[in-house]
């Protein structure tokens, strides 16, 4: 397997990987987000127009040239960036790229109020459900006035006030102004790949560092959010910290944490113990996530309404004991090998490598992360595990409860 990590004229990290008989590349390009979005929504409009035609190609034309060519491209909003991908036979990469080309330096942003009535009415359908609404709640709440915590509610309060002005001034300064990276995964030979990058994307501005304005989420003190809503029959409880992103020392422990509490279905603790055992869950898990100037660590539950506060109890206990008793060895290796086996099994298509590359190159980690991360986790020890629990999960945390 051949790899080469590189720049491209510019500056932008271009990292490639070449998978022998593979039909079909990946290309990612993604743009750092290194300030605050004006109003929440903007970056979402971004995202969603920046697929609705250009000065050469408007979004009917557009739609008909990628069907053509069976094009795949996507504009996707991440946490901390901005993704642009293609995927497409190997024959037809040229054509792929000058499609790429296109939308990123010519979109006109024509269907802006168009997309804003369909944005509003998607993002109000998304808030019936139950699930979704407690977890917007939660993340509003766990980053309140901080740019990771522009929800679904947020961004429908805020979308009459955002003008297409707003949108093309924020975009151009993600053009001129960002620090981009490149990821390819496919089929064909480095210098024929970097020689067409070069040509497409070599003029692109590019900054060379990550130079965040953003301060880092703090939440101060413990806090909760609790919403009634009508018509439902279970409840839906959400408790999360405030914990540490890609690049701490902790961060393969907390993903071994999230695997052994609930990140593992059937065999986890918290359905072994909630569900199984006290018959408290209809679903029960964990969760942790990282961007690039924090993560949160979180517990989930849907359960029935009269079991809130004997779910929360349970929360509790669960927690005490990873914090007060050591894990035992076997069930640390478990968990490794669940990690371990999951990470590999989520990379062996060209697409999900190129995004798994191209992620860990813009929050700074470089592109070969994944082989660091791997050895990593497996010199995590017990006692590693438990000073996690007991650094991580204190009183400082965000409740969020929707009953009915």
């Amino acid at each position: 397997m051949e790899k080469n990590f590189t720049n491209l004229s510019n500056g932008i990290d271009f990292g490639y990987e070449k998978n022998l008989n593979t039909p079909r590349f990946t290309l990612c390009l993604n743009f750092a987000f290194d300030s605050s979005e004006k109003l929440p929504g903007v970056y979402l409009l971004i995202a969603r127009l920046l697929k609705q035609g250009t000065k050469n190609l408007n979004s009917e034309q557009l739609a008909q040239e990628l069907d053509k060519y069976a094009i795949d491209l996507c504009v996707d909003l991440k946490q901390d960036y901005l993704r642009f991908s293609i995927t497409a036979l190997n024959e037809d990469f040229e054509k792929a790229l000058e499609i790429m080309d296109d939308v990123i330096k010519n979109s006109t942003f024509e269907e802006f109020e168009k997309e804003v009535t369909k944005i509003k009415g998607e993002l109000t359908a998304k808030l019936d459900d139950a699930r979704t609404k407690a977890i917007d709640n939660f993340y509003k709440t766990i980053y309140k006035s901080h740019f990771y915590g522009n929800t679904s509610s947020l961004i429908l309060e805020n979308l009459e006030k955002i003008s297409k002005q707003d949108v093309v001034e924020t975009y151009n300064k993600l053009l001129k102004d960002s620090k981009k990276v490149c990821a390819f995964v496919g089929d064909m030979d480095f210098d024929f790949v970097k020689n067409k990058l070069e040509t497409r994307f070599g003029e692109l501005s590019n900054k060379d560092k990550f130079d965040y304005s953003i301060n880092t989420p703090i939440l101060s003190g413990a806090e909760t959010i609790e919403e009634v809503k009508n018509g439902l029959n279970q409840a839906h409880i959400l408790r999360g910290w405030i914990t540490p992103n890609y690049r701490s020392d902790d961060y393969a422990a907390l993903m071994l944490l999230n695997i052994i509490l609930g990140g593992s279905g059937l065999s986890s603790r918290l359905f072994l113990e909630l569900r199984e055992k006290k018959g408290l869950a209809y679903v029960v898990r964990s969760g942790y996530e990282s961007f690039s100037l924090c993560g949160n660590f979180f517990i989930y539950i849907a359960t029935e309404p009269k079991n809130i506060e004997i779910s929360l109890k349970g929360f509790e206990e669960e927690i005490r004991k990873i914090k007060d008793i050591e894990i035992s060895e076997e069930e640390l290796e478990n968990a490794k090998n669940n990690l371990l086996g999951k990470f590999a099994f989520s990379l062996e298509t060209n697409l999900r490598q190129a995004y798994s590359f191209s992620n860990y190159a813009i929050n700074g980690l470089g592109f070969d992360f994944k082989d660091e991360f791997f050895e990593k986790v497996k010199q995590v020890t017990v006692k590693e595990i438990k000073d996690c629990a007991n650094k991580y999960f204190t009183d400082v945390y965000v409740t969020s409860i929707l009953r009915p």
